[in-house]
């Protein structure tokens, strides 16, 4: 019996280890962010690094893109997205609120869709 149970402990146990999902320290990402100039270059940057897990933030006015590395265990992408947001900017899922966006200088003020 005790061999019953303890074979039993063991094929669960091999089973929970499976389910654990591996968690990438440098995930690499690419999201849409709009903006106009090297000022929102600054400010969109600028709010990425506010998020814990963020090694590399990068945004190009060129072509809106942001390229991101980052600790999955400490971060996600959409909580980089909201702190975008946060700071005027829209993403491709979270959109700044007409309060946010107002606050941004002039040229940052990009066409909203």
């Amino acid at each position: 019996m005790k061999k019953l149970i303890l074979a039993t402990v063991f094929i669960l146990g091999g089973f929970s280890i499976q389910a654990q999902e591996k968690l990438n320290k440098n995930a690499k990402y690419e999201i849409e962010v709009n903006g106009n100039c090297d000022m929102c270059q600054g400010r969109i940057q600028k709010a990425a690094f506010s998020v814990q897990g963020v090694k590399s933030a990068n945004w190009s006015p060129d072509t809106h893109k942001l390229n991101l590395i980052l600790n999955e265990e400490k971060a996600t992408i959409l909580d980089i997205k909201k702190a975008v947001a946060k700071a005027g900017y829209d993403t491709d899922e979270v959109k700044a609120t007409n309060e946010n966006y107002d606050k941004l200088p002039g040229c940052c003020q990009y066409d909203r869709k």
